[in-house]
């Protein structure tokens, strides 16, 4: 079994719209620690957000299993 990985918001969107149109914001904020699965998410290729020496990863919010403190 994989541990799950941890990181930290970079950015977040508006949220999704539920199944009448209606937008549900989201739980997690720009600061927030949280816990995902390891192999979930889109890889950003190094350099497309500038920096050549960071991993950047994009999750749905549905991808996060916690958020730490």
């Amino acid at each position: 079994r994989e541990k799950p990985q941890m990181g930290e918001v970079l950015a977040a969107g508006p949220g999704r719209l539920d199944d009448n149109g209606k937008r549900l914001p989201m739980d997690v904020k720009v600061g927030d620690r949280v816990l995902y699965a390891k192999y979930t998410g889109q890889d950003v290729p190094r350099g497309v957000l500038g920096s050549e020496e960071e991993e950047f990863l994009v999750l749905r919010e549905s991808d996060i299993l916690a958020k730490l403190g």
